[in-house]
């Protein structure tokens, strides 16, 4: 939601309204988008959406397109999986932009880099571990919630150093002393403690709410 048409090659947008346009392919095929038929989980998924909207307007930044601030996509995604996440990070860009603070232009990147990644590396974590190791509870939490949301919020750090320096929009030079250790690691350490509270609120007082655990598995007989 920081990339501006003045910031970045007209290409890069482009790029990102094309790789927009095929998740939102992928994601109608998928079938994943009829479980917003459900009035139960609709209403849920918006007014998460709109809880997340809130937290991203609580933002700073150093440059155009250098920004911080918390994302909790890790959060939406033990929710509502990947495809659901992607979908509802989407809808806090429009709704930025509409709003008049992001750009229409850059939607599709930033769709990608804010949404998508975060949401495919936390949901990539989340079947690894559930896969290699023993279904606990503390490994849920601690893994996909704690870990999860700090390899997220790293990889968007990462992921916008990287576009930032091939398109030419600041040196590599500046980007490592100014903006991504603070994106990878800072931020990265207060958007783990942040989700990792709010998914063991979650699954302790609203578990029905995290469609990615399940109190047989987690909890009982451990």
């Amino acid at each position: 939601m920081n990339f501006t048409a003045l910031v970045l090659p007209e290409s890069f947008h482009l790029v990102g309204w094309l790789g927009l346009a095929v998740l939102a392919w992928r994601w109608l095929m998928s079938g994943d988008w009829r479980r917003l038929a459900e009035p139960a989980r609709l209403n849920l998924f918006l007014g998460t959406t709109v809880a997340v909207l809130g937290l991203w307007q609580i933002r700073t930044g150093i440059k155009p397109g250098l920004g911080f601030h918390l994302y909790g996509i890790t959060a939406m995604t033990l929710m509502f999986g990947f495809w659901r996440a992607t979908f509802g990070g989407v809808l806090i860009l429009l709704a930025n932009a509409a709003f008049g603070r992001g750009s229409w232009a850059s939607l599709g990147l930033d769709g990608l880099l804010v949404a998508a990644l975060p949401a495919a590396v936390s949901w990539g974590l989340f079947r690894l571990l559930d896969r290699r190791l023993p279904n606990h509870f503390f490994i849920y939490v601690l893994g996909g919630g704690f870990l999860g949301a700090a390899l997220a919020v790293a990889s968007i750090g990462l992921a916008t150093t990287a576009v930032m320096t091939v398109a030419g929009a600041y040196t590599l030079d500046y980007l490592l002393a100014n903006y991504t250790p603070y994106a990878a690691l800072l931020m990265s350490w207060a958007e783990a403690l942040s989700t990792g509270m709010a998914v063991t609120m979650m699954a302790v007082y609203r578990p029905a709410w995290l469609e990615t655990f399940d109190d047989a598995r987690y909890i009982q007989n451990k």
